[in-house]
């Protein structure tokens, strides 16, 4: 297997774009033949721009129906290459749930995917058979049951630190599935709705939404809340019928260390073999 590429060849930059999307209509980041994706949407909208081809890095390959509010890509240009207005440029071309909000050239040894040292994802579950309003439809699931946060606290603070999350990944070759959970908190907003928060160094498939489908369990009574580190000790993999749906699921953020530790970064990802995972 190749591995990744830390800096740019000689003659090109490297370019740091700062993005946000709605994933309700996209197959995923990644391209796929005939599928509508956000990936296949930006390449195409900056290659018309740049009038040659591109090819993107991003920081979290999120899976067909997830959002984002924050997601972080790059892509190696000649260096010379003018981004003045390249922003603005770039939003007028791609399509309304697609927006750029920053790009710039990044420092050495940024890599989108590599350098990061955490994720946080959010879910929204309206509970307790309330009516969902038409604008909370795309980013937020119903929940006929009522959920008690306490008991979903409880749960999900048992599985924090560094673990064997393999009974909350959906099996897939390659990576590794020990991950560093950083944070995993539940709280009601103001308006009622459930938002849970999942950070970590980084995630395998299906990882957030199994998390979410085993606290819910708990939530609603249907397991005591040591049950959730029964299953990531003994390793007896979720149902996929605890798998929540992605629509109520968000990319919030991605954390990057100081400039002067990204080669540390870098080398830790690849020490942990997570290459080519798609999230979520």
């Amino acid at each position: 297997m190749t591995l990744p590429t830390l800096n740019p060849e000689s003659g090109f930059a490297r370019l740091r774009v700062d993005l946000t999307y709605d994933g309700t209509n996209f197959s995923g980041w990644a391209k796929q033949p005939s599928q509508r994706t956000i990936q296949e949407e930006f390449e195409k909208s900056l290659s018309t721009i740049l009038r040659t081809s591109v090819a993107t890095i991003v920081a979290g390959r999120t899976d067909a129906g997830v959002h984002a509010k924050h997601q972080v890509l790059h892509t190696d240009l000649p260096s010379d290459t003018p981004i003045e207005n390249l922003t603005f440029r770039l939003n007028q071309l791609l399509p309304e749930d697609i927006r750029v909000i920053s790009t710039s050239w990044a420092p050495p040894n940024f890599h989108a995917r590599f350098t990061p040292v955490s994720r946080t994802y959010q879910y929204k579950i309206i509970d307790g058979g309330q009516v969902t309003a038409p604008l909370s439809r795309y980013d937020s699931v119903e929940w006929f049951r009522k959920l008690d946060i306490n008991l979903m606290n409880l749960g999900s603070k048992l599985l924090l630190g560094e673990h064997d999350f393999f009974a909350f990944c959906r099996f897939r070759e390659g990576g590794s599935t020990i991950k560093n959970l950083l944070k995993f908190e539940w709280h009601r907003d103001e308006e009622g709705v459930v938002v849970g928060e999942v950070q970590a160094n980084s995630f395998r498939y299906n990882m957030v939404r199994n998390l979410v489908g085993a606290a819910v369990c708990v939530g609603e009574g249907r397991f005591e809340p040591n049950w959730m580190k029964k299953v990531l000790d003994e390793k007896i993999r979720v149902s996929d019928s605890y798998v929540f749906p992605a629509k109520g699921l968000t990319l919030i953020s991605i954390l990057y260390p100081n400039q002067d530790q990204y080669l540390d970064s870098y080398n830790q990802h690849l020490a942990q073999q997570e290459f080519d995972e798609v999230e979520g």
